[in-house]
């Protein structure tokens, strides 16, 4: 078993991922609701219902 650290220790720096918000498919209506949530969801600052509708929205061959 280790020692357990006794010292402050540097905070670990994760890099950003910026990537693009998936894009809805045509036509789909399924598609076009998740994008108005999304888009509400954005406007009132509720980011963990963006990145769920990004979630759908990414996986739409699986559907949604």
């Amino acid at each position: 078993m280790s020692e357990p650290t006794r010292y402050s220790t540097a905070p670990v720096e994760l890099p950003l991922r910026w990537e693009a918000a998936p894009e809805p498919v045509e036509g789909c209506a399924g598609c076009a609701a998740l994008v108005n949530v999304r888009d509400r969801a954005r406007a009132g600052g509720d980011m963990t219902t963006v990145s769920d509708c990004n979630v759908f929205l990414a996986r739409h061959p699986e559907g949604h």
